[in-house]
């Protein structure tokens, strides 16, 4: 019920005309005005003599967490994690997060894990700001990046060109799916943009998955080894190909998330249908040949099969399509 119904709440009295009631707040957000000053003044002696800059702007910031939902627990956590930065640097940093539409709990769960966030400078905490959102991280999506990779707000603004440029440019995932990836999978920020594009090369030219596939069974926050291994064990175990063109194969594949989302105990029981000692040897051999593909490969060394050419100039072909 709105506040303005409730202020049109009445009750009759027997033989009496109807009275009108008080408004209801919700107690959750609005404390009154007596509570909050006795939860202020309380907050204020935790906290000790203000090492820099005098109470009345601590309470100020105080008063400002409280206006935002950020509950006394909340409050006391926050002054605890500062380490030094000064109160209207606390509210700064806060006020961008929950303008980013992040809530007072994950806000404080990011900051007591990367307390260094609060000693960013304000400027570069807007801008950042500024820039997630045109990459459509605001709005609540934040919250799952920030937790995961809270480095986001700290890195080189090339590195984070950087990716979004790997996954727009090299690998042609839409502005929306671009999104999806950081959003699902933050853990993308992390890594070298070359091995991104790797990846999801591996991904659409040896296992044929396409882009809505790879955003939405999360393949690119597995590690490429995880992902090479399982895949080519299948392939060699007969229970995976390559589609062709068309998108056609011979044998049924199974789904990427009985592939990769499962433990290793269980891909080998349902999916690959095979026992752990197998697949121990499987791995050691794969081991073994990727390292004398890449001695093979070596810069300087032109041994390189026509076949192996062909491959390349296929898969060029099969880039400029897609």
């Amino acid at each position: 019920m709105t506040a303005s119904l409730l202020r049109r709440l009445t009750t009759a009295s027997s033989g009496g005309g109807l009275e009108e009631l008080p408004c209801v707040e919700p107690r959750k957000y609005v404390q009154e005005p007596e509570c909050r000053t006795n939860l202020t003044q309380g907050l204020l002696e935790k906290q000790g003599p203000p090492v820099d800059g005098g109470s009345l702007e601590q309470e100020e910031v105080i008063r400002s967490l409280l206006d935002m939902g950020f509950s006394d627990v909340h409050i006391k956590e926050l002054l605890g994690v500062r380490r030094g930065a000064p109160p209207r640097q606390l509210l700064d940093v806060i006020s961008e997060l929950v303008l980013l539409g992040v809530h007072p709990e994950p806000v404080c769960a990011v900051l007591k894990k990367s307390p260094q966030l609060l000693k960013l400078p304000v400027m570069q905490v807007k801008k950042r700001s500024s820039y997630l959102r045109k990459l459509g991280l605001g709005e609540g999506r934040l919250k799952r990046v920030l937790l995961c990779c809270p480095e986001v707000l700290t890195m080189r603004q090339r590195d984070l060109d950087g990716t979004v440029r790997v996954l727009r440019d090299k690998c042609l995932f839409t502005a929306q799916q671009v999104t999806e990836i950081l959003h699902r999978c933050p853990f993308v920020l992390r890594e070298d943009p070359g091995e991104l594009e790797y990846k999801f090369q591996y991904a659409y030219f040896r296992m044929g998955v396409r882009h809505a596939d790879v955003v939405r069974t999360d393949f690119l926050q597995y590690s490429i080894a995880k992902i090479r291994q399982r895949h080519t064990f299948l392939e060699r175990l007969g229970r995976y190909q390559t589609p062709d063109k068309k998108g056609q194969t011979q044998v049924p594949n199974p789904p990427l998330k009985d592939i990769l989302r499962v433990s290793e105990a269980e891909f080998l029981a349902k999916t690959a249908c095979s026992s752990a000692e197998e697949f121990e040897v499987f791995k050691k051999l794969l081991a073994r040949e990727e390292e004398e593909d890449a001695e093979s490969h070596m810069p300087g060394d032109e041994s390189i099969s026509d076949e192996e050419d062909e491959d390349d100039e296929d898969q060029h072909e099969e880039g400029r399509e897609l």
